[in-house]
């Protein structure tokens, strides 16, 4: 284990932990957008899908609790990073922010991810642990984006979130050596052909509630 303890306390290690963290991130996005599309097939469906995944019990709370780690492992990591770079760099250099192929997802990437877990705690308090007696999980997402200030909340948020995976996404390929010519542009178009997924599948859900409810 001093290896590994030895190895995770170097940049590179944390930009590592930082990788496989974000890519377990991508896999949970993915089947939570998967699942929210059944949202589509009207309440009965969205309703069904979600009594089916509170049934499994407690895999979805060990799955929870792992899920939770990482992103603990994930924001702590963020944040060394983050003080690390601004020590190792106390005076910006006079450049412009797109120059050496800086984008806006990979300039705000700190500031994205402190969003995003606002967000997050926000999303789980108005549907997590919201009081769902005598009510169903549609009933629950219909009433909450009646609100219009939510769904600009909401939609906000996930492109908050699309930039920010339009640059870990490709980021965490580099990180973990995958980066040459030849895979290099198919990783980019790749970076942002998951971020409008992303974005669009997560964003229009709260619209296409508030156009059917």
């Amino acid at each position: 284990m001093n290896w590994f303890a030895s190895t995770i306390m170097t940049s590179i290690g944390k930009k590592l932990l930082m990788a496989l963290t974000g890519l377990s991130f991508i896999g949970f996005l993915s089947a939570h957008l998967a699942g929210n599309l059944f949202i589509y097939g009207g309440k009965n469906a969205f309703n069904s899908y979600a009594e089916h995944l509170h049934a499994l019990g407690p895999v979805i709370i060990i799955a929870e609790f792992f899920l939770l780690v990482l992103v603990i492992i994930h924001i702590l990591t963020g944040v060394v990073l983050f003080y690390q770079n601004i020590a190792a760099r106390p005076i910006k250099y006079k450049k412009y922010k797109t120059a050496g192929g800086r984008s806006l997802g990979s300039s705000t990437m700190p500031y994205t991810g402190f969003i995003i877990l606002a967000f997050v705690v926000f999303h789980l308090i108005n549907f997590h642990f919201v009081d769902k007696t005598n009510t169903t999980i549609f009933q629950i997402v219909a009433s909450t984006f009646a609100n219009p200030l939510y769904l600009v909340i909401y939609v906000s948020a996930m492109i908050t979130l699309a930039i920010h995976v339009s640059h870990g996404f490709w980021s965490l390929f580099q990180t973990i050596g995958a980066n040459h010519s030849k895979y290099t542009p198919f990783i980019k178009i790749l970076s942002i052909a998951i971020c409008l997924i992303f974005g669009v599948g997560f964003g229009f859900i709260p619209i296409y509630i508030s156009m059917i409810s």
